[in-house]
């Protein structure tokens, strides 16, 4: 590796970047002890990545111009690559990407090869995804043993588990990507999956929507559920009671998120290698089997030029020619990395460098936004976005192009839609990507990816319970220009978590300065589709939603998603959860209060008047009919019997304990608001569909008769819906941007 230069300067790091790299990045002895400074940090990853330069005559660069560039570029905050490429680059491990795609067969023996593959890749520090569309579903015949096949779902547990013993020991949390198509006959058991808290927690979920579908859904018409092994149709199911389903649980919790499966494929560079199946853990990044894309990001905040312009136009204010270089340097840097690269398996080697995909993307954009005084949410913004990212691609395509001039093009070009269409030859079969940046953002000092910042200021523990108010730099300086700046006003920012009511600021201040919950959700969707216009894989992207917001919202902005040319969205409502994600001061008093309002248990059980009346309901489950009686005391259900016409002991027993318990809580006191909090959402085996809802199981059934009786005018979230899901190594609150959960204080991520 190239000695380090005396006259190297120092990376300016903030306070929060410097933990964030002392806990996730910088390199320790087998004593703990810290054996690199953020300096020597970027130093290793630039010289590393310049090191394979000489392998190609024809580079104006030499070795160590080259690493100095890719330093400087680095440390300015221009740009960052990966977490694993700061992680690993120039170490024996030598494992630089971030995302891969692995293929799941229909056979024990593939089954658990992908489990072993994914072992090693969490291992190495990189996520993984995976499409179950291949395997036969549940109770179908396995003719080598006569045996019958536990499906999909059964298998996605096994992945979890496995994934949950590996990341113990990683330097990353793993993480996976799950996804099935619709039109698979397992898919209602696999829309249900996550709706019991814990469960798959080492998993995004996605379902794979296709064209026809969405047709059918249009015109409503039933569509074919189809045995990936036979191909023999299965069942048929209206497509809208499918599609209001994923919207319910959408709502609900935000699990799981949709992707175009074939719009994907139409973008498809390499369609001669196979069919795009799954994307990597926050579906940006669409791959064949065994492909693996590295990626990275140049953060916009730093383009900025201050003064005045004689144009009107805020995009001149942008530095256009250094975001041209930064470009260039940046894709030379992400083709380099491929070759650094040492990958886990052979199979993924062959696959990445016949390929040699990049992702290129950025981070830092509502920063630019509040610096140039353009609003988030408004037409000039979406402009302003979609002109930016339209520069990057297709300075990032002149870029692959010269690399192909240097160094030829990738192997598979010649069978490649650019071939066909005689565009290139480019060195890289993709260039740009909008990828997650949690944790990079906070190392560069800026707004992450794509996103609107989720709050202006916010608090961050310290030593001894102590708390720091930290706030965006840029909305600091608007303040003080306009001489508004204070601690109390500060202090008022954080408990509300905006300024868009604060009458008492200016309108213009309080137009610019808004974050993720101001923004109505189809102006999220509208940018996502902005940039997604010009990036030749996919964008990572939340539409964040209020509390308020109901099931016909999701419905608009996922049909939105599908006309505007996404190639996926992934929605979150806000405390939609069991655990509350992230709530502002405000927002968590009234939260409180309610939390306040929920009926205890009282000592003692009521006893049994002579005589009660109530009503008997007779309700259609998947395990047969079942005839729910609810007995009434002063108006309030006392008790509840529940049988069920099917013959089986078991089931007539699980009808019969069920009402008891429910019986028990009623006389006890509990209200009926948390009986049915408890057992709403608890699926089963056999759900099947009443008007315009499903019923997942016995439990289901009977809450959505108390549930129907006696709160038609109250949301019935889950009990535990009003609390707050905190980051678990510093405590602070989590929030749900790019497809995850993650901490904007410490860099912590539920995807890795």
């Amino acid at each position: 590796m190239l000695e380090m230069p005396n006259d190297l300067p120092e990376p300016a790091v903030k306070a929060n970047a410097a933990v964030v790299l002392e806990k996730r990045y910088l390199h320790r002895d087998a004593n703990n002890a810290l054996t690199e400074a953020p300096r020597d940090l970027f130093w290793r990853v630039a010289a590393a990545i310049a090191a394979e330069e000489p392998k190609y005559d024809r580079s104006p660069y030499t070795e160590a111009q080259l690493a100095r560039e890719f330093y400087d570029m680095m440390t300015c905050w221009k740009f960052l690559p990966n977490s694993p490429t700061l992680m690993n680059a120039g170490t024996k491990l030598g494992q630089l990407s971030a995302c891969f795609v692995l293929p799941v067969g229909d056979s024990i023996e593939e089954i658990f090869d992908a489990v072993k593959y994914a072992a090693m890749i969490h291992k190495s520090g990189g996520g993984t995804g995976f499409s179950f569309s291949r395997l036969r579903p549940k109770a179908s015949r396995v003719g080598s043993t006569g045996g019958v096949a536990s499906g999909p779902v059964s298998f996605l547990r096994i992945f979890n588990t496995a994934t949950e013993q590996v990341k113990q020991g990683g330097t990353r949390r793993g993480a996976n990507m799950g996804i099935l198509r619709v039109d698979h006959p397992d898919i209602l058991e696999f829309i249900s999956a996550k709706e019991k808290e814990g469960e798959f927690n080492n998993f995004n979920l996605s379902v794979g929507l296709t064209e026809a579908f969405m047709h059918a859904v249009e015109h409503d018409e039933p569509y074919d559920l189809v045995a990936p092994h036979t191909g023999e149709v299965k069942q048929r199911l209206r497509a809208r009671d499918i599609f209001d389903l994923l919207v319910k649980k959408a709502w609900q919790s935000g699990d799981p998120g949709i992707v175009f499966l074939d719009r994907i494929n139409r973008d498809n560079p390499t369609p001669d290698q196979g069919e795009i199946e799954s994307t990597n853990p926050c579906g940006e990044q669409p791959l064949l089997p065994y492909e693996a894309c590295n990626l990275g990001s140049i953060n916009l905040a730093r383009f900025y030029i201050a003064g005045h312009c004689r144009d009107d136009d805020p995009a001149a204010h942008i530095d256009w020619e250094e975001l041209r270089r930064i470009t260039h340097l940046a894709v030379r840097f992400l083709d380099n990395v491929i070759d650094a690269s040492r990958f886990p398996l052979e199979r993924i080697t062959e696959t990445v460098r016949k390929n040699r995909k990049i992702g290129l993307g950025i981070m830092g954009f509502a920063d630019l936004l509040y610096q140039l005084g353009v609003a988030y949410d408004s037409q000039q913004g979406l402009d302003i976005g979609e002109r930016i990212m339209g520069f990057i691609n297709d300075e990032g395509h002149k870029a692959s192009a010269q690399l192909a001039q240097e160094r030829g093009p990738f192997p598979a070009y010649g069978t490649s839609t650019y071939a066909a269409k005689g565009l290139g030859p480019y060195r890289n079969a993709t260039v740009t990507t909008i990828a997650p940046t949690g944790t990079l953002s906070i190392i560069a000092g800026c707004s992450s990816g794509v996103e609107p910042l989720f709050a202006l200021c916010f608090t961050r523990n310290i030593l001894d319970g102590e708390h720091l108010v930290e706030v965006n730099p840029y909305f600091e300086a608007a303040l003080t220009e306009a001489g508004l700046f204070s601690h109390e006003l500060m202090d008022s920012v954080v408990t509300k978590g905006s300024i868009h009511d604060m009458d008492h600021l200016p309108a213009e201040l309080r137009r610019v300065f808004v974050t993720a919950m101001d923004i109505a959700p189809t102006w999220h969707l509208r940018m996502q589709a902005a940039f997604q216009r010009h990036t030749d894989n996919a964008v990572s992207k939340t539409v964040n939603l209020p509390h308020s917001a109901t099931e016909q919202d999701i419905h608009h902005i996922y049909w939105l998603a599908y006309k505007e040319g996404c190639k996926g969205v992934t929605v979150y409502r806000d405390g939609c959860k069991s655990v509350q994600v992230l709530a502002t001061g405000e927002g968590q008093k009234s939260m409180d209060a309610a939390a306040a309002t929920t009926t205890a248990v009282t000592s003692g059980v009521r006893e049994r008047p002579d005589i009660v009346q109530g009503f008997t309901q007779r309700v259609t489950t998947g395990l047969g009919v079942m005839y729910l009686t609810v007995n009434e005391v002063d108006g309030r259900p006392f008790e509840v019997f529940a049988t069920i016409g099917k013959s089986g002991r078991s089931i007539t027993a699980k009808a019969e304990a069920i009402g008891r318990l429910v019986s028990l809580a009623l006389r006890s006191g509990v209200h009926v608001r948390d009986v049915v909090a408890q057992i709403k959402g608890i699926g089963g085996e056999h759900p099947v569909f009443r008007r315009k809802g499903l019923l997942l199981s016995i439990p289901d059934a009977i809450a959505w008769v108390l549930e129907r009786r006696y709160l038609k005018n109250e949301h019935t979230g889950d009990v535990n819906d009003l609390q707050k899901e905190t980051c678990p190594e510093c405590g602070e609150e989590l929030v749900f941007q790019e497809g995850c959960l993650i901490c904007p204080t410490c860099g912590f991520s539920r995807c890795g």
